[in-house]
């Protein structure tokens, strides 16, 4: 018995060891910050630091778990289980009011994984391996389903627009776009796991295989250390913002975005580092297909319940373009299974002028 927590170390590895340290020692330190009564930026600092640690966490066990699934059911578990970060903030948000955040977070996850995740991916891929393959079948097929979710988005701000038809109904044609959603995202789950990107590639080696009860233990850890943080999070957002003189709409499409998808940005960045295209392809996508059918539909669902007011699907037109620009943009980039450094450069780039159009929006107020 007194070996056991030696052993459970060097089963876990020197990467999740370090990990866990600056998660604890980050979400101590935010503790600390709330019970001294410290302004919003140092918590909303030290929040942001445990749940990037966190979510790089519940991505090594997901790896663990996928490992025994094959490479398309593992960019499909692994985009699930990444996402839960973002649910976390997104709920605790809605509760707090902040719909027009949320709104432009969901809306940014999906921007940073098939705009600068995937160009970050592309951009390193190309520069130490050159000119990168992959299947090109599944990338197509998502950036059809994300165009289907921005009509999603278009159909209800243009139909509720004063004097359309259906003025006044915003929430009610929400919850049906919803609906159809979450049924097209059911039913895109079995394409993703067995012909998703990648599904056909070797799973990669593990060095160590943990058993499925500590990797099922680290998730749950970490989930509910994610779930914690996600709260003191949200509640030192709008101080902290408010300090900082940001937008509501850049701290949702940029800030709060890439806070809770930590990590697609690490692992799948790594992942076309090590040569591994289609691995990457899978893992970024996916997390942006499951942001667009499944996490945005059921928010709105939930808003039902949780929020002082619905969320609903009617955003800025501007919002609805940079969605649409980047499903056709990815779409073309991947339809011939190539990748370039300057493909990557190109996806970068739009990223960052779409962030730009926000940055002089309303500003947070505390």
């Amino acid at each position: 018995m007194p070996t056991r927590g030696p052993a459970i170390l060097a089963t876990l590895g020197p990467t999740v060891i370090v990990l866990s340290a600056v998660a604890i020692a980050a979400t101590l330190v935010a503790l600390v910050f709330r019970i001294i009564a410290a302004e919003g930026v140092p918590i909303f600092v030290a929040s942001a630091v445990a749940l990037a640690a966190l979510a790089s966490m519940v991505g090594e066990g997901t790896d663990q778990l996928g490992h025994r699934l094959g490479s398309g059911a593992t960019g499909v578990l692994q985009s699930a289980l990444g996402n839960l970060p973002e649910l976390f903030i997104s709920i605790f948000a809605l509760q707090a009011g902040l719909t027009v955040v949320v709104q432009t977070a969901l809306i940014g996850s999906i921007l940073a994984n098939a705009l600068l995740v995937l160009g970050i991916a592309f951009l390193v891929g190309g520069l130490r391996h050159g000119e990168q393959h992959f299947a090109s079948e599944a990338p197509r097929m998502i950036a059809v389903l994300i165009l289907l979710a921005t009509a999603a988005l278009a159909i209800p701000a243009l139909a509720t627009a004063p004097g359309a038809p259906d003025a006044g109904h915003a929430v009610e044609l929400s919850v049906i776009a919803s609906v159809v959603l979450l049924v097209v995202f059911i039913s895109s789950i079995p394409f993703s796991v067995r012909g998703g990107a990648g599904a056909s590639s070797p799973v990669p080696q593990l060095e160590t295989v943990w058993p499925i009860g500590l990797a099922v233990g680290l998730l749950t850890a970490a989930a509910l250390g994610a779930a914690l943080v996600s709260e003191w999070f949200v509640e030192s957002l709008r101080p902290a913002m408010a300090t900082l003189g940001l937008s509501q709409d850049f701290v949702g499409l940029v800030v709060v975005a890439i806070a809770g998808n930590a990590v697609e940005h690490v692992v799948g960045v790594q992942m076309a580092a090590r040569n591994k295209p289609d691995l990457a392809v899978s893992l970024i996508l996916n997390s942006a297909l499951q942001v667009a059918l499944a996490l945005t539909p059921a928010l709105v669902l939930i808003s039902l319940a949780i929020g002082p007011s619905p969320m609903t699907l009617v955003v800025q037109p501007v919002l609805i373009g940079a969605l649409a620009l980047s499903a056709l943009l990815s779409a073309l980039i991947t339809i011939d299974g190539r990748s370039t450094w300057l493909e990557g450069l190109a996806l970068i780039g739009l990223y960052i002028i779409i962030a730009a159009a926000v940055w002089w929006g309303t500003p947070v107020t505390p």
